[in-house]
């Protein structure tokens, strides 16, 4: 027993001796000074040369393509988000070119299609939209808009489609469960789609009663079918399976 504590308390000792070796010898001597942090960070970041310039020096010698693109769909966006760091270029009053971006390869990094980002953002499937074109044949990038008002759902919905492709609901129309306004396409945040709100708009295509009109459309006894629930409680509209 004897042993077994002193060795204990020689492991102890050892993680003990190596605990205060690393605060002496590798924690910075700033550390905890102004927060949990080092200190002498802030004079490391303020050495760094400056390369960006701000929208404000680009204002100042690009006052038209500054005006629209702050009225355009890019108005959140820098300028140097596209063109790259312009400090350099600011400084030397425009001789110092500023970064010219590849359209094909850049404009797909936010806009190609990609199932997290919100719904209605525009997106395109990057081999299939013109393929070879650049996005600047169409698009201002300064504020940019589709050329023409997208015909189908699926060019802003195209998981929503993907899904319904596949499901009893393929052959559905969108507009059959959902009113949208043709202003919809053209600003989809600002213009709300109508959706089903009740169990009687399944039940027009579900309901026991209408087997003989709709076929091989699931059936099922309204009265005694979850009446607590709404249909898509349950049920994923876009690709709805029996649970």
């Amino acid at each position: 027993m004897n042993q077994q504590v002193l060795r204990l308390g020689v492991a102890f000792g050892i993680v003990g001796v190596a605990f205060i070796g690393a605060r002496h010898y590798l924690i910075p001597p700033t550390f905890g000074e102004l927060g949990h942090y080092r200190a002498a960070a802030v004079k490391t970041i303020a050495s760094h040369p400056v390369k960006y310039a701000g929208r404000v020096e680009c204002a100042d010698c690009h006052k038209e393509v500054v005006a629209v693109a702050r009225l355009g769909n890019h108005r959140g966006v820098s300028c140097e988000v596209c063109h790259g760091p312009a400090a350099a270029h600011a400084e030397a009053g425009g001789d110092s070119a500023t970064k010219v971006v590849q359209p094909r390869q850049f404009c797909p990094v936010c806009h190609a299609y990609n199932a997290s980002r919100p719904t209605g953002f525009p997106q395109i499937d990057a081999v299939e939209h013109n393929p070879l074109k650049v996005c600047t044949k169409c698009h201002n990038p300064h504020a940019p808009v589709t050329p023409r008002v997208p015909g189908e759902c699926k060019a802003c919905h195209r998981q929503i489609a993907q899904a319904k492709g596949m499901s009893k609901h393929a052959a559905m129309p969108c507009t059959g469960c959902h009113t949208a306004p043709e202003q919809h396409k053209v600003t989809p945040r600002s213009v709300v789609v109508g959706k089903p709100t009740d169990i009687s708009f399944c039940t027009r295509c579900h309901a026991q009663p209408d087997a003989a009109k709709q076929g091989d459309a699931a059936q099922i006894k309204v009265e005694s079918h979850y009446r607590r629930n709404l249909c898509w409680d349950c049920h994923y509209p876009h690709n709805p399976k029996a649970s």
